[in-house]
């Protein structure tokens, strides 16, 4: 099967990601195999290839799949042949330990990511456990379900973590992949959205899609906001946030990794008043099985720029840049 391997840390303006013919994998006795339609592109895999997270090389990337199943394990029975099935950043969790215990797999030890532990969806083929797929809706298209799997399930954890509730305002800082699907969640639970980006475009998309005011991270909103979600990959937008939250407000981060570190914040202008910041580590099997019905039901509809799977490079770059609108997702047809 073709497959883009990642074999080393690289900027990605190098274009690390080659093309290559590699095994179809088998699946184990409960495993299924998917023959993957397409795979959402997310900045976790500019980490990845940066080196701003931790993986297994050489790797397949991609954790934003879409496809159809080709063949079962001995012992499958969640699916049949032919299910059109998704797989998210979470590949696998010991199901055993206090965090899993406590519906908190996704801060298991032994926590798995797709693309990052086990080979992922910048392929062919991929091999998953039947309990860690999930069945797509069919209202979906393939390139529009793909940023479903982490754009939105991990929006869908972090808007969730920011405890906003219905007639509130809510601030999104950056509006990419994630950040264009939460408004559409927001919007559906009557929430006023500010969104700060400091791309144009983004903030056309943003007023396109229902925000009541845009402008970029250092502008000053209408009014202070009550929650805020930050999904940029820069730790300047940290004290912007902080500085238009409400009193009491949470700020949630959605991002796995900063590029660069948070500025001091000054805790009496800031942090005080007992505002807070909270992260969002990974999602649970339990967020995606609540956002794919919620997204269908609204429905939400990505914006997505498909690109083929051997021009993985050129859109990784590309999303660096701020330059996709929406989600970009590889076609493997």
């Amino acid at each position: 099967m073709k497959a883009q391997i990642l074999s080393k840390i690289s900027p990605i303006e190098n274009r690390p990601l080659e093309l290559a013919d590699i095994p179809i994998p088998q699946p184990k006795a409960k495993e299924i195999l998917v023959k993957i339609a397409a795979c959402g592109v997310c900045h976790t895999e500019l980490d990845e290839i940066e080196g701003r997270l931790q993986l297994k090389l050489p790797i397949v990337l991609g954790h934003e799949i879409i496809g159809r199943v080709e063949s079962l394990g001995s012992e499958v029975t969640k699916f049949g042949i032919g299910d059109r099935v998704g797989i998210a950043w979470i590949y696998s969790a010991c199901g055993k330990c206090r965090f899993c215990q406590e519906d908190k797999e996704n801060l298991c030890p032994d926590f798995q990511g797709t693309g990052c532990h086990a080979n992922g969806g910048y392929a062919q083929y991929v091999v998953v456990s039947e309990d860690f797929a999930y069945l797509i809706p069919d209202r979906f298209t393939d390139s529009q379900a793909a940023p479903l799997l982490c754009a939105g399930a991990i929006g869908f954890r972090g808007l969730k973590l920011s405890g906003i509730k219905p007639g509130q305002t809510l601030g999104l800082f950056g509006f990419g992949a994630s950040a264009h699907i939460v408004i559409q969640v927001a919007k559906y639970w009557k929430c006023k959205i500010f969104v700060f980006s400091r791309s144009e475009e983004h903030r056309r998309l943003a007023e396109k899609l229902g925000a009541a005011w845009t402008g970029r991270a250092e502008d000053e909103p209408p009014q202070e906001i009550n929650c805020a979600i930050d999904f940029t990959p820069v730790g300047e937008t940290v004290p912007y946030a902080l500085r238009v939250l409400e009193k009491g407000g949470r700020l949630v981060l959605a991002v796995i990794r900063k590029r660069g570190p948070i500025p001091p914040l000054d805790y009496a202008q800031l942090l005080w008043d007992e505002k807070e910041i909270k992260s969002v580590a990974n999602i649970t099997r339990e967020d995606a099985q609540d956002f794919l019905p919620l997204a269908a039901d609204i429905p939400i509809i990505p914006e997505v720029q498909e690109f083929k799977l051997d021009e993985a490079n050129e859109a990784l770059i590309l999303l660096k840049q701020g330059k996709i609108q929406g989600a970009a997702v590889l076609r493997m047809d």
